[in-house]
């Protein structure tokens, strides 16, 4: 496995590459909100259709796309990659309990404009990370960081309950596939391109047949004539395998939603009772997140590990990817923090819910390494491939693909001040799970 991130314009780099063409590409573009006042996050580039337009020219057909885009400007992005030549294929949601409101709270702004006393019922604590002076050790935490104490307050304005906004809960990514040459089969023998990992990303332990998994990327052993694959799922007259033949999926079919498991999401899903099917396959480890245990997959073409099926949450049905509290900074020891904002510099005092942090990592939108792999991986070929990552941020989706098995990596990131510490970030996992592969840690 190999990687290269290049310092530039992505949009420059992908009009001047001449080099070997992609297999796939996995990103997290600019959600074109102008997060934070941040300058990248207000240029239209996820809009550009020029972009992606060469970002198709460099790839090879069949070769599949995955995007993120945040809820209010995904449609913008969708029609901009659908009009560069790619196929929408389907939208992936990522739902998770995790998001801040950013809302601004209309009745204090409407009081602070008309100069109304507003009444105080309640006050919290916030670090605040600016103008701290030594000596003042009564109000710092253990990281050097002052706590403030603000007041909650309540107006008489008739706009006293509104806000601009709603909790973020969920993010689109859009799936999309360059043109095929000719049919699926066609493509796939001639330029290695087309088809989605799909064994490779089953949920949970249900179980289709008996006997023993094939390696699936041998032809005969998937054919339709010694597998007994068409009665099996679809009812139909063909004659069964034998049991030796016949392949043994664990795990469901994956699906277009994925979420966090977090409590907020887990009560969306109803309870239900234990499956009729068997209850084969291995037990959910019980951690989450970590690239180490890979977000509960294992590489290459295999199965997924996941919950027993005896009932529960409805949400064992989808993919579980959770971000361990110790990932995002892991392997930046020696890095400076930075604080780190959950929405625009605005004043807080009009803000529903604002905050700071400090960290090493202080890229705003990281993504747990659990959901990346997993992407990475369903997007996979056989072969491994070469996976172009644009808008590489601080390594999230390089780390992701690298240790779902892709050959080699590229990203491509404007602000430099990012590249060291997805450096450092890709170099701290890679040597993690080569050190747990040798000690037998099942990925």
């Amino acid at each position: 496995m190999t990687h290269k991130i290049n310092h530039a314009d992505i949009k420059e780099w992908a009009a001047n590459y001449d080099g070997e063409p992609f297999d796939a590409i996995l990103c997290d573009p600019p959600y074109e909100l102008g997060f934070m006042g941040k300058s990248w996050d207000s240029t239209g580039i996820a809009f550009d259709t020029d972009l992606w337009k060469d970002l198709l020219r460099i790839c090879k057909p069949g070769a599949h796309l995955l995007a993120f885009s945040g809820s209010r400007t995904y449609h913008r992005m969708a029609v901009a990659i659908e009009d560069a030549g790619f196929e929408i294929r389907d939208m992936i949601e990522w739902v998770y309990g995790s998001g801040f409101p950013k809302s601004l709270n209309i009745g204090k702004a409407v009081d602070k404009i008309q100069g109304n006393e507003r009444e105080v019922v309640g006050n919290y604590t916030k670090t605040d990370f600016s103008d701290i002076k030594s000596g003042d050790n009564k109000m710092f935490n253990h990281d050097g960081t002052k706590k403030i104490e603000l007041d909650i307050t309540k107006g008489t304005s008739e706009w006293e309950g509104y806000g601009t906004a709603l909790k973020p809960a969920h993010e689109p990514c859009v799936l999309a596939r360059k043109p095929l040459d000719g049919t699926v089969a066609n493509n796939v023998l001639k330029h290695g391109t087309g088809g989605l990992n799909i064994d490779g990303t089953r949920v949970g332990t249900e179980t289709l047949g008996g006997g023993t998994m094939p390696d699936l990327r041998d032809v005969g052993a998937m054919s339709k004539e010694n597998s007994g694959i068409d009665k099996l799922s679809f009812g139909q007259n063909h004659r069964p395998a034998t049991r030796k033949e016949q392949p043994t999926y664990t795990g469901r079919f994956p699906a277009n939603l994925i979420h966090d498991g977090s409590d907020e999401v887990e009560a969306v899903f109803p309870q239900t009772g234990a499956s009729k099917a068997a209850k084969r396959g291995l037990q959910h480890s019980g951690r989450h997140g970590g690239i180490a245990d890979g977000g509960n997959i294992k590489d290459g073409t295999d199965t997924v590990r996941g919950h027993n099926d005896n009932g529960g949450s409805a949400s064992r049905f989808f993919y579980t990817a959770k971000a361990s509290k110790s990932e995002r900074n892991a392997g930046l020891e020696g890095f400076e923090p930075q604080i780190t904002n959950d929405g625009r510099e605005k004043d807080i005092d009009n803000a529903f819910q604002r905050g700071t942090t400090l960290r090493s990592n202080h890229h705003p939108t990281v993504k747990p390494l659990s959901l990346t792999k997993y992407l990475a991986t369903l997007i996979k070929p056989p072969t491994g491939g070469r996976l172009l990552v644009p808008f590489s941020g601080s390594g999230s989706e390089m780390i992701g693909a690298l240790q779902a098995g892709w050959g080699y990596v590229e990203g491509v990131e404007l602000t430099e001040e990012y590249i060291p510490i997805a450096e450092a970030r890709i170099k701290y996992w890679l040597n993690k799970v080569e050190e747990e592969s040798k000690q037998g840690v099942l990925l």
